[in-house]
């Protein structure tokens, strides 16, 4: 169904700092498909991978603010902003919040060669070795990092941060890094679900307080020894900040009316994505907030 309005008149561009196929990218065409067919004007989706996924917040940042060049992003982009000044671009005060889009699990994994399987033996295995244990992530300042940082502070363990970057995340948990020592990550379950499949990894437990959709059997890492935790991955959208905020609005109460169909909601539980209905205003707060969670746990990881 589309409707007359003023906004928008021509393609609206939505940039993905990640490639093709992966979550974000999933997430993004789904809403984009939705939201053109309501305003009757295309919305691409563009890939715009690199710089550890800062390539594509900098190429937003420096777009017209006039609503047709939209950011879609991971929890990343909040937590980003606790990381200091080696970004281009300030991730809160060069951007608008404009809508939350949805939250899944992460899985906490270890290679099955490790002899790691559970939180308790992830715990023997800092213990035994203090400061050698290695955790990998998909770069500093990401989703994987924060999630392991909050976690080991929750174990009160150590664990040294070798980010190789989401190619290799994967390969260094299962093979350990160039020096052997052995390693763990939280992923996405899409990203982790092949190897998990195979036998390479081992799911510890999810990152959220439900079970995984897709991983029915692996429980809550509340429920396997880390009481009350709680941290998944989220996406959102944001603008460049100078944008109208009778645009902002606008694209919020879009965004927010297409998460809220029936069709759409169905699909997002298909594919382990819980809708997460704010206000423009909540989610500005929420964002805010999240910062200052990532730089907690980056003074004290």
């Amino acid at each position: 169904m589309t409707r007359d309005q003023a906004f928008p008149s021509r393609t609206v561009r939505v940039i993905d700092p990640f490639g093709a196929g992966g979550g974000v990218d999933v997430i993004a065409r789904a809403v984009a498909e939705r939201l053109s067919a309501l305003w009757g004007q295309r919305v691409s989706v563009e890939n715009h991978p690199g710089a550890g996924s800062t390539a594509a917040p900098a190429l937003v940042a420096k777009a017209a603010a006039d609503g047709y060049t939209l950011l879609i992003n991971t929890s990343a982009h909040a937590y980003s902003a606790a990381l200091g000044s080696h970004l281009s671009y300030r991730p809160l005060r060069d951007f608008v919040p404009v809508a939350a889009l949805t939250s899944q699990p992460y899985v906490l994994v270890a290679g099955a060669r490790s002899g790691i399987t559970t939180v308790t033996e992830l715990i023997a295995a800092a213990q035994a070795r203090p400061g050698e244990l290695q955790f990998a992530s998909a770069g500093k300042g990401t989703g994987t990092h924060i999630a392991v940082e909050k976690l080991n502070r929750d174990l009160r363990i150590t664990a040294l941060h070798t980010p190789p970057g989401a190619a290799d995340a994967i390969t260094d948990v299962i093979e350990g890094t160039v020096t052997g020592l052995t390693a763990y990550a939280m992923l996405p379950i899409p990203t982790a679900a092949p190897r998990l499949q195979d036998g390479g990894l081992v799911a510890m437990g999810v990152s959220t307080a439900r079970r995984s959709r897709l991983l029915p059997d692996v429980p809550p890492l509340a429920e396997a020894g880390v009481i009350g935790f709680d941290f998944p991955i989220w996406y959102g959208i944001w603008a460049p900040v100078r944008t109208p905020p009778e645009i902002v609005s606008e694209l919020a109460r879009d965004v927010s009316n297409v998460l809220a169909t029936a069709e759409l909601t169905e699909w997002l539980i298909r594919h382990d994505a819980d809708p997460m209905p704010m206000t423009q205003a909540e989610f500005a707060a929420f964002v805010e907030s999240e910062s200052e969670r990532a730089a907690l746990m980056l003074s004290t990881g």
